[in-house]
């Protein structure tokens, strides 16, 4: 029996209740700022499934099942679940909630959302990955919904925490989705449950949301929300002791010592899921920024697939030198996708170990004992010191006769290049919202096929068909014991592969000024509704 399946209701309800926090009735509502590390691509909650763009809907939105800090899941829109078959899911829906327009929220919501997601145009990373499996949605009554699955989908609870609810009136439109994406980000059709409404968005400068009053979940402290993009972390800390924001994403990590000691500042911590990789062009022959690479034919070829060049590039790579150096121990070094013992990791799979000399001779087999050259492509603000760790990864790889430039962007045109496959190497992050084994591997490393929503983030175009096989028999079996074996060993022969390099897991940290208090999230996300005043001690 999945441990998923087991029906939530009054107990879980009640779990939702102390997963928010209760607020001081004496503090008065006010305007809070925080500064974020990267602005959101879009506002249309089913365009790109990215972290920035997820953390803004969640607060205008809410999915049917929610996450707590933990993510493990907890009552939203939904107030109880069941499987009431391998193939039937039901879910009762929670009565009174109103959207922000004061329209009723039913399950025709329910479904507009759920097949507008494969309408959408031109998603970078489509969140078809978590309605693929479902054959048919049937509405019992205005407070129940029956899904069907193709096959047994035991995770289908946990996709749809990824699946914000829009409004079936408001989002209507005359485009197949309804509100176009253009049109959500001017603000129209968005419109949700959640805590905050939309009021404004200034591309590059802000990002305004108000309380929704009559929210059905605890009252959030603040009556208006700024969120102002901040992309250089010094500037971040820079803004919050000059008293323009009162939180912040991810200060440096050089800056903690001092922001520790600094009593107008506070401090929150958790260790993420959020794993940080290189992926591999292990498609394009030749490949892009890789211009030196000749065979025997005198061609430039990719040398990424060839395995042999993989592994070397991985022994290349001191990990745990990253963490203690350029990380400053805000970090653990990666050997998978998620940290042990989330679901699916085994105890016994460690980092690739740090050995140059079996990475040169790796590339001579190969047939480059002189190496070649290499573009690494990289965020510059997206991910807790990106550009640092891309210089190091380069600097390592150089050493091996890997000769390795840095191609350093703006997050959005990093993500805009890297979807269109402009990188052979590229730095990257994924954090696993489920906490599960199987996350990771069909958006990162299954073979790309976008009608089963697999492979909606295989930059790489990495294809292994065993791996495939086990994932999609995993994603199909019900018994807990039985899936996480078949993940495990999914993920073992993607390791072995070097299908991807998984570097480290991230430790997200926030800053905020005293008085304020955050408790830190495993997905990473900044959600002003969790952000709260703290009573004065005496």
């Amino acid at each position: 029996m999945s441990l998923i399946r087991t029906m939530y209701s009054v107990a879980a309800a009640a779990l939702l209740a102390c997963s928010l926090p209760v607020l001081f009735q004496e503090a008065a509502a006010q305007d809070l700022k925080i500064g974020l590390k990267t602005e959101p691509s879009s506002l249309d909650p089913q365009y790109h499934n990215l972290a920035p763009n997820n953390q803004i809907a969640s607060q205008i939105f809410d999915p049917l099942i929610a996450k707590d800090a933990r993510q493990l899941p907890i009552p939203a829109l939904a107030v109880s679940w069941k499987a009431v078959s391998d193939t039937v899911w039901e879910f009762k829906l929670r009565p009174g909630v109103k959207f922000h327009d004061g329209s009723p929220f039913t399950a025709q919501d329910v479904v507009f959302t759920y097949e507008r997601a494969a309408k959408v145009p031109n998603s970078p990373s489509p969140f078809t990955l978590m309605t693929r499996q479902m054959t048919k949605i049937e509405i019992v009554d205005p407070f129940t919904l029956r899904i069907t699955t193709a096959a047994p989908a035991p995770l289908l609870p946990l996709d749809l925490s990824a699946l914000p609810i829009l409004s079936h009136t408001a989002a209507a439109g005359s485009a197949p989705e309804g509100k176009t994406t253009a049109e959500m980000n001017r603000g129209e059709g968005l419109v949700g449950t959640g805590p905050f409404k939309f009021a404004e968005w200034k591309r590059g400068a802000e990002l305004v949301l108000t309380r929704n009053d009559d929210y059905w979940g605890p009252k959030p402290a603040w009556e208006k929300v700024t969120f102002k993009p901040l992309t250089n972390a010094a500037s971040r800390v820079a803004a919050l002791l000059a008293g323009d924001v009162d939180l912040v994403e991810d200060p440096p990590t050089a800056d903690l010592p001092k922001l520790r000691k600094d009593p107008k500042v506070t401090l929150a911590e958790a260790v993420s899921s959020r794993v940080i990789y290189i992926g591999l062009d292990q498609s394009a022959d030749p490949s892009p920024g890789i211009p030196d690479a000749k065979g025997p034919d005198g061609k430039v070829r990719n040398p990424l697939k060839d395995k042999r060049v993989r592994a070397a590039l991985s022994l290349a790579i001191d990990r745990k030198g990253i963490v203690d150096k350029v990380m400053e121990g805000v970090g653990q070094p990666a050997g998978d996708f998620l940290p042990f013992p989330a679901f699916g990791t085994s105890k016994t799979t460690q980092p690739d170990r740090y050995d140059p000399a079996e990475a040169k001779k790796l590339l001579a087999e190969a047939g480059y004992p002189n190496g070649f050259s290499i573009t690494l492509g990289t965020p510059n603000g997206r991910y807790i010191n990106d550009l640092r760790v891309a210089q190091a990864v380069a600097s390592m790889w150089s050493r091996i006769g890997v000769k390795t430039e840095v191609e350093a962007t703006a997050p959005p045109v990093f993500f805009k290049n890297r979807d269109e496959y402009k990188y052979s190497a590229y730095l990257a992050g994924w954090g696993a919202d489920s906490g599960e084994m199987s996350n990771p591997l069909r958006s990162l490393v299954a073979t790309p096929n976008r009608e089963r929503g697999m492979g909606g983030t295989n930059r790489g175009r990495y294809s292994n068909p065993a791996m495939d096989a086990k994932l999609e028999e995993a994603m199909r079996t019900v018994d807990d014991k039985k899936r996480e074996a078949l993940l495990q060993e999914a993920s073992r022969l993607v390791m072995a592969d070097h299908g991807l390099l998984p570097l480290h897991f991230e430790l997200s940290v926030w800053a905020m000024r005293r008085g304020l208090a955050y408790t830190g999230r495993a997905d990473q996300a900044t959600l002003a509704q969790f952000v709260t005043p703290v009573k004065p001690t005496r």
